[in-house]
């Protein structure tokens, strides 16, 4: 008996001394905002060995519903929450708060053998609503247009539906991925198909066209010249604490912001 009070003594003491013992954070969402939450968990937990941190992927809207349902400590999102979502947050006694980690374009990108280098976004808007199916109708060469798209619960879907397509439905023959990597990999080995990515998935394996005459780049997101921009969030329940309000700042950080640059995307700082 003795012996279990000085050991129960010995876990205490430990416990007030290193109180970041053992934490284990999870992330989860958005694939557009995941090359940053890795790069950035990768690099914190080699400056902060205490602490253990889960990155997983599935999309803004997973990672959403996982912050409501209490099952996950951040969620990234490439999109703003909805009421609807703020609303069920609030009835389970969820108090999100934004934090915007970076800025994003969202490239629309073609097959490389594509000779077409350029589209307006109501070219873009006709091709991904089924009005334009072919490429000879934008003076391309003849051919079917393949149109791949995000799936329903990506925030990129959503911020692309609203920015190009006016809520407009996407065609219905459009092929759906769960992941930015999915399209621009599909994209990539398929002739005659169009897609849109993040600016940090944008590779030599496709190419990306200019939007009303802007190319899509760092530099035009900054300046918010390019039309299909949106900022990148990181959503907590409340003011972080403790182990997750590390990370953030450390997110937001100057060397966060270097890590979200050479993910690709553009940084705040």
């Amino acid at each position: 008996m003795k012996a279990n009070k000085v050991l129960l003594t010995i876990i205490v003491i430990f416990g007030l001394i290193f109180p970041c013992f053992g934490k284990n954070l999870t992330i989860k969402g958005s694939t557009t905002v995941l090359p940053i939450a890795q790069a950035c968990a990768e690099q914190f937990m080699d400056e902060n060995q205490a602490i253990s941190i889960s990155v997983q992927g599935g999309g803004s809207s997973v990672g959403i519903a996982s912050l409501i349902d209490k099952t996950t400590d951040i969620a990234d999102a490439s999109r703003a929450m909805k009421d609807t979502e703020l609303e069920k947050a609030g009835s389970n006694g969820v108090d999100p708060k934004a934090h915007v980690v970076a800025m994003d374009g969202i490239a629309v990108v073609l097959h490389p053998s594509n000779n077409i280098s350029a589209l307006s976004k109501k070219q873009i808007k006709q091709i991904f609503t089924g009005v334009i199916s072919d490429w000879s109708q934008l003076s391309g060469a003849e051919g079917k247009i393949v149109v791949i798209s995000r799936d329903t619960s990506s925030g990129t879907f959503e911020a692309f539906n609203e920015l190009v397509l006016n809520k407009e439905k996407v065609r219905p023959d459009a092929l759906m991925e769960a992941s930015n990597q999915a399209v621009a990999s599909i994209v990539a080995k398929t002739p005659g198909a169009i897609g849109y990515v993040g600016l940090g998935f944008i590779s030599s394996d496709v190419k990306a066209v200019t939007v009303d005459g802007i190319a899509v780049s760092k530099e035009t997101v900054l300046l918010g010249k390019y039309p299909v921009s949106r900022p990148l969030f990181m959503y907590t329940n409340g003011t972080p604490q403790g182990a997750i309000k590390e990370f953030i700042d450390f997110v937001l950080s100057e060397k966060g912001q270097k890590i979200a640059d050479e993910q690709g995307y553009v940084g705040l700082k």
